[in-house]
């Protein structure tokens, strides 16, 4: 039976070009997201919803050279970082200052480092004197897992390293001192809800 729609044209079903093409897999789970679209996503939404007021970084930068192709643009040619960057996050939660870094590897079975600098840890062990909240977001991408490690925590894997110890924390090792952040729809990883279970 031939099926016509109101505009008078019959139905055709979609058929494959040719039976050797290939069949694409689309998967629009976490499409083009990384940790820092993460953050920021829901850090906006803590800003919008009046839970906290926390924000990246600006890495400072000087610039020297710029080109101007046309009056109404301009083109960065050449810079230099000015100083070397703390932690990537800062702000203030209930009346706490927040100060976080927020790290990912492709690794499964370990979180290198390397990825961290002498630099950051300084910060960190300063603000933690001061008695601000400080702790690391360490993302695991293609396990699809975050966590959420108090820098009280991860402090002693620093040491170790510089003991001449691992230069990495293991997977397992992670998950004995961290809390895994789950992904969410609004907020997209939630950290508020372990930081109110450390500090609060």
């Amino acid at each position: 039976m031939a099926i016509r729609y109101p505009n008078g044209k019959k139905y055709q079903p979609n058929t494959p070009a040719s039976s050797n093409a290939q069949k694409k897999t689309v998967s629009y789970g976490k499409r083009g997201m990384s940790l820092e679209q993460d953050l920021n996503d829901t850090n906006t939404y803590y800003l919008t919803h009046g839970l906290a007021v926390i924000h990246k970084k600006p890495t400072p930068v000087q610039i020297v050279g710029v080109d101007y192709p046309k009056r109404s643009s301009a083109k960065i040619k050449e810079a230099y970082f000015k100083t070397p960057s703390t932690t990537d996050y800062n702000g203030v939660y209930q009346g706490k200052y927040i100060d976080f870094e927020a790290k990912e590897t492709k690794n499964t079975s370990s979180f290198p480092l390397s990825n961290f600098h002498q630099h950051q840890l300084t910060h960190m062990e300063s603000v933690l004197k001061q008695g601000g909240i400080v702790f690391v977001i360490i993302a695991f991408q293609t396990l699809g897992e975050v966590y959420f490690m108090p820098f009280e925590c991860f402090q002693p894997f620093w040491q170790r390293m510089l003991d001449g110890g691992r230069k990495s924390v293991t997977h397992q090792e992670l998950k004995h001192v961290a809390d895994q952040i789950p992904y969410g729809l609004n907020p997209r990883l939630d950290y508020l809800q372990i930081i109110k279970k450390h500090y609060f």
